[in-house]
């Protein structure tokens, strides 16, 4: 398979993906999320999303169809990450869905304006 193949081959997947997860965008339960990320995420990720540590993403208040897509991604291994395949390998995509519905519930970072305006 050529380069061009493989690339194109990523991007159907990926537009593929990316139309399925829309039609399920919000359609997951952020209680059973936050259940699940107190069990698999909270380490990395924190207990509200916002991560203490600098080497891991913000998860809190981003949008749940791309928290749905990403997690997808990282577990068909189209988005290579092994830590993030271990993590995903037994969710379901009810699991995937709850998870982005508590995530994209919270507070994310906001970040104030120098010079504020009136």
């Amino acid at each position: 398979m050529t380069d061009l193949m493989k690339t194109f081959a990523a991007l159907f997947t990926g537009a593929t993906l990316a139309l399925a997860v829309s039609g399920q965008a919000l359609a997951g339960d952020p209680a059973a999320g936050k259940a699940k990320a107190d069990t698999l995420c909270i380490a990395c990720h924190g207990p509200d999303g916002n991560s203490p540590l600098p080497e891991n993403p913000r998860l809190a208040g981003q949008y749940a169809d791309y928290l749905e897509l990403v997690l997808l991604e990282y577990r068909s291994g189209v988005r290579p990450n092994p830590i993030m395949l271990g993590m995903t390998a037994t969710l379901t995509d009810e699991d995937i869905a709850n998870l982005a519905a508590w995530y994209a519930s919270q507070t994310g970072l906001t970040v104030l304006s120098k010079d504020p305006i009136d």
